[in-house]
């Protein structure tokens, strides 16, 4: 069982929203992604789609795009993005799951093998440099997400176990090393971090270790299209 994640796909079947709009390279994207995807994984595999999946405001035009990448290899397990306003309500989602290869986490965490993944959206985090007050209050409440997320993660996680965790936007900024998520990562025991949200020019590493954690940018412009191996 091999794991691998991209994030950002940003699709539109249904809204006005071309992406080529930011740039040649994201001319037909989403085909580019599918022929990457079909090229590396198996149907044992997994894929971790960190958020910002589709440009519907509503759960009918999401979940057109989500049956967009029903015909895809593998286990695909996503988290909300910044940018998913039509991921309103987990139950229905859930019940609008393409098959029973698509896995939605809200709060809590799935378990494959030996293998716990949890994940939650995240905010912007202190040092950044547009982080307001308003912030400030996001920024705490996708933390007490997070503690819901590992109080599950609790439940079942067994020895030998590896976690996983998703988050959307970066987990901490070139300026502030530490947050609240990192220090919620260490406290428990994360082996990787999966993330995206970052786009264009923006500097940020693609992979790097901070106190034994991993963490791996995968947002799809950044990464050439290609889904990224993690384990």
């Amino acid at each position: 069982m091999e794991i691998f994640s991209i994030s950002d796909l940003h699709l539109s079947g249904l809204s006005d929203k071309p992406m080529d709009v930011f740039g040649p390279g994201w001319e037909n994207h989403s085909e580019k992604i599918k022929s990457d995807w079909n090229k590396k994984v198996s149907d044992g595999d997994i894929v971790l789609v960190c958020g910002d999946i589709s440009w519907g405001t509503v759960l009918e035009e999401g979940l057109y795009d989500l049956r967009s990448l029903k015909g895809l290899k593998g286990r695909k397990v996503f988290i909300r993005g910044n940018h998913d306003y039509w991921w309103n309500g987990i139950t229905k989602l859930r019940e609008g799951a393409p098959d029973e290869t698509f896995y939605f986490l809200q709060n809590d965490c799935v378990k494959f093998g030996n293998v716990v993944i949890c994940g939650s959206r995240g905010w912007s985090c202190p040092g950044s440099s547009d982080f307001t007050e308003h912030d400030g209050k996001l920024y705490l409440r996708e933390a007490e997400r997070f503690k819901l997320c590992f109080k599950q993660v609790e439940k079942v996680r067994e020895e030998g176990d590896r976690l996983i965790a998703m988050i959307h936007y970066p987990p901490f900024s070139m300026k502030s090393q530490e947050t609240l998520f990192t220090k919620m990562f260490e406290e428990n025991s994360v082996d990787k971090v999966v993330f995206g949200h970052i786009h264009g020019e923006n500097y940020f590493p693609y992979r790097t270790v901070k106190n034994g954690i991993e963490y791996i940018l995968t947002s799809c412009d950044k990464v050439g299209f290609s889904l990224q191996k993690i384990t």
